[in-house]
């Protein structure tokens, strides 16, 4: 994957945290984000991935990248127009 693939503008870090919480700080940190940005977020909830995808969907934002890291997951959501 290229550089531009991997960056991030910010991160979350919501290990540990149990839905609907990775949820909630995901919604709030790309309230902060500049259309075309991209958040970060690392997650080990189990139902992170839908939770995430579902709303990135549902508000028009993009998953650019969901990468299994062993114990937890590394989504990159870029904030849409």
């Amino acid at each position: 994957m290229d550089d531009e693939t991997q960056h991030a503008d910010e991160s979350l870090d919501c290990i540990g945290l149990f839905c609907p919480e990775p949820l909630f700080q995901t919604r709030e940190a790309m309230d902060d984000l500049e259309a075309g940005q991209v958040l970060e977020v690392l997650a080990d909830a189990p139902a992170a991935e839908e939770d995430l995808t579902r709303f990135a969907k549902r508000v028009g934002h993009d998953v650019v990248l969901i990468e299994d890291q062993g114990d937890h997951k590394r989504f990159l959501i870029r904030k849409g127009d």
